[in-house]
């Protein structure tokens, strides 16, 4: 119940900051997402944007909760390219990370007649000393697809890898495809 009345307390906060709200789902998986850009509450106006990112992952047995923090900027030079560097925390039931992350965004240069559309790739990566608990280390892939379909709705597909090595031995988390929809306000 806890986690439930956070869970909502968190994703009011999304809709009133006019970010983005999104669902993932699979076979085995579901995954929620919400993101905020810091720079419209502190109503700061840089070229950096900052962004703060939660997503709970459940998957068949096991639950990961991820919180981060990134700064981003266009690329000068390669129009539509957007890179991103922060860190995340992790939280399952027995392994905390604090893995650093490094984020690429890619808006195709397609012609108007076509929805816009974006490649994503995210690699997070915590080594034994940003792992705690039961943990040795954590590594996170994910690579995307996101296309505007219209006005402030995205779908997207994606592949994601999540390793979680353990003390006791390594265990992936989750390997798999998804597919979704994200709303921004």
């Amino acid at each position: 119940m806890k986690k439930i009345i956070l869970a909502t307390l968190f994703f009011s906060a999304l809709l009133s900051a006019e970010n983005s709200i999104g669902l993932d789902i699979n076979n085995e998986d579901v995954e929620i997402l919400g993101s905020i850009d810091l720079n419209t509450l502190a109503n700061y106006a840089d070229g950096t944007t900052y962004i703060l990112d939660a997503s709970y992952l459940h998957t068949d047995g096991a639950n990961m909760t991820a919180v981060g923090i990134s700064g981003q900027n266009t690329l000068q030079g390669v129009p539509g390219l957007t890179l991103g560097f922060g860190a995340k925390v992790i939280f399952a039931s027995d392994f905390l990370a604090v893995p650093l992350m490094a984020k690429g965004i890619y808006i195709l240069p397609l012609n108007d007649s076509i929805p816009t559309t974006s490649l994503m790739s995210t690699f997070a990566y915590a080594p034994s000393v940003l792992s705690f608990r039961d943990g040795d280390s954590y590594s996170e892939f994910k690579l995307e697809a996101d296309m505007e379909v219209i006005n402030n709705v995205h779908i997207f597909t994606g592949y994601r890898n999540i390793d979680t090595d353990y003390e006791a031995g390594d265990h992936t988390f989750n390997d798999s495809f998804y597919g979704g929809l994200k709303l921004s306000f």
